[in-house]
């Protein structure tokens, strides 16, 4: 049998440790399906209902592994279907190599069907982007491609001509003098050197030990740092801010942390950000330069693994260059102990009035279900490595503020591009990834109906993630960002009855509840917990639950008035909602 190109291909992948492939066929593809199909007992390809889940996928592997994450879709609507996911991989910057078809050589140019020139419309995507042209680039062109990937924390792509993909792999028609092929036999990936500078790890001391009010920042480059992080904070008297992508660098019960910063943060934060006088950042780019200092005010150091990130954000006095992890342990050795306590003592009880008034908020005497308790439950319930994948949205909100970090577990969601419907995917990758840990997607009903039908696929594919619809039969977070501008909402909710996901969970063949009365949620996720297999419950929650920022301003409270004035819809109710919020919080 003749060893065909995209063999080469395949086998290149295999020799860089690949072991999954989340993709959908397509006749632009059948030729690397069956490079695929003559290595199946040594990769795997999970086949997948929609292109842009499959993105998802391996964006979600490469977040939970840290390892390369790899995608395959057909050429024309299949490539661009991958779009989504491999923008939520740019922005998160993660690694992640996508591969497409492509129509034959001889037509490219020509408007044939499905002709779309891939590598053209990536061009804004990928860091490295290759059309392949002669089978004799292979395996060359994978060796590039994966570590830019890893390099970089970013998209490769490779799109492959249909006629290519089963050539002869050692074809090489031009017979050129010097094709590229790699000079090892066995690839691997050199990182960087991780340490920064010793002068800039000098400098950062300075700054850091001349602090009175410090505090840390910290960010998804830093969920390999949980030890480092936690000893300079202490070392420094400093409590930890934590990005949402970040909220599992260090335990949300350490007295440590503030929590979240931002619109979904805590108020403790808020005000410790405009208390402090110098701001550490590590393994953030925090993008959301409202919440941050005002410039100048303060005196800032990053730690930053991309040199073109770093001191991006805020005019920072000492960026420094490396990984967290690495950065600072070299940094610890350079600090003084900063034994007065009571700028970290401040914001740790300013931290245990928070958590009370979160806790309150999960209230199971409720009607309709408050969200907030719904999230607490999932959060008793849960295993201590358990994994939990979130949607974009308000569910977002109660999951960066009553999913608690402890033990090794861990969350997940699109943190810069903010996408609704990644949830899922994300929990079928990491259950490939990681098949003894509970991997439970916390999604809205707007997020889960994009991509429902990957339900079955993890069905099918016997993988035991649960899924919680948190259903409040609307597109939650816009129409609270319509009143927070001052307009009441429009064409943000469904039609009632509220849709019954879990008849969709039991027509694939697994576990489904539905559940309407607070009564009732802790049995029902329990059960779903326990359940050998895919599981699914769906749960009616009030949809005038507002999420509230942690501080809420004057110009956005101005504005929430301005909508009630002007005639939101459902103005009573949600100020009956309001109203039981504070109560519970004041303590019943």
């Amino acid at each position: 049998m003749t060893r065909i190109a995209s063999e080469a291909l395949i086998e290149r992948l295999i020799d860089w440790g690949v072991d999954t492939i989340f993709g959908l066929p397509g006749d632009g593809i059948n030729g690397i399906m069956e490079g695929l199909r003559r290595h199946r007992d040594r990769i795997r390809f999970v086949l997948v209902r929609h292109e842009e889940a499959a993105a998802f996928m391996a964006t979600g592997y490469a977040k939970a592994t840290g390892r390369l994450g790899v995608c395959l879709a057909t050429s024309g609507p299949g490539g661009i279907h991958l779009l989504n996911g491999l923008y939520d991989a740019k922005l998160d910057h993660v690694p992640v190599l996508a591969i497409t078809g492509m129509q034959e050589t001889s037509v490219l140019g020509t408007d044939y069907q499905q002709e779309v020139r891939l590598e053209h419309l990536y061009a804004d995507l990928a860091d490295y982007n290759q059309m392949i042209s002669n089978p004799a680039q292979l395996p060359g062109l994978v060796d590039i491609a994966v570590r830019t990937a890893m390099a970089r924390r970013g998209v490769a792509h490779l799109t492959f001509p249909n006629d290519l993909q089963i050539a002869d792999a050692d074809a090489d028609p031009w017979a050129h003098v010097a094709p590229a092929r790699p000079p090892e036999t066995t690839p691997h990936y050199l990182s960087a050197p991780g340490t920064p500078r010793t002068e800039d790890l000098q400098r950062a001391a300075d700054v850091l030990n001349a602090a009175r009010r410090p505090a840390l920042l910290v960010g998804a480059g830093a969920l390999h740092a949980r030890a480092e992080v936690t000893e300079v904070a202490d070392v420094l008297g400093a409590p930890v801010i934590k990005t949402l992508p970040g909220k599992a660098v260090i335990e949300d019960d350490s007295p440590l942390t503030t929590g979240g910063l931002g619109l979904l943060g805590t108020k403790p934060s808020e005000e410790l950000i405009d208390d402090i006088d110098t701001l550490f950042m590590v393994g953030t780019n925090f993008p959301y330069t409202a919440h941050m200092p005002k410039a100048g005010t303060v005196r800032v150091v990053q730690l930053e693994a991309d040199p073109i990130r770093a001191g991006r954000r805020i005019p920072t006095e000492v960026p420094m260059v490396g990984d967290a992890k690495e950065g600072l342990r070299a940094l610890l050795p350079l600090l003084r102990r900063n034994d007065n306590r009571a700028h970290l003592g401040k914001y740790r009880k300013a931290m245990d009035q928070w958590r009370e008034n979160m806790k309150a908020l999960q209230s199971p005497d409720r009607d309709p279900i408050a969200p907030q308790y719904l999230m607490g439950v999932i959060d008793d319930l849960a295993d201590d490595d358990a994994i939990l994948t979130c949607d974009s949205g308000t569910v977002a909100t109660w999951a960066a503020r009553h999913w608690t970090i402890r033990g090794d577990r861990q969350f997940y969601l699109s943190g810069n591009l903010a996408t609704m419907a990644p949830g899922l995917p994300y929990a079928v990758a990491m259950q490939h990834a990681f098949p003894g840990r509970q991997v439970i997607a916390y999604i809205g009903d707007g997020g889960f109906a994009m991509l429902m039908a990957e339900f079955l696929t993890a069905v099918q594919h016997d993988l035991p993630i649960k899924v919680v619809v948190n259903n409040n039969n609307s597109l939650g977070q816009i129409l609270w960002e319509q009143m927070v501008l001052g307009y009441p909402e429009h064409g943000v909710r469904y039609p009632e009855p509220f849709t019954d996901f879990s008849a969709w969970a039991r027509a694939c063949r697994a576990h489904g509840a539905k559940v309407t009365k607070a009564v009732d949620v802790e049995s029902a996720v329990r059960t779903a917990l326990s359940h050998n297999g895919p599981a699914l419950v769906d749960v009616d929650v009030n949809p005038d639950e507002p999420p509230m920022p942690g501080k809420v301003s004057y110009e956005q409270a101005t504005k929430f008035a301005q909508a009630f004035l002007k005639g939101q819809p459902r103005r009573v109710s949600i100020a009956s909602t309001l109203f039981k919020d504070r109560i519970q919080q004041l303590g019943e």
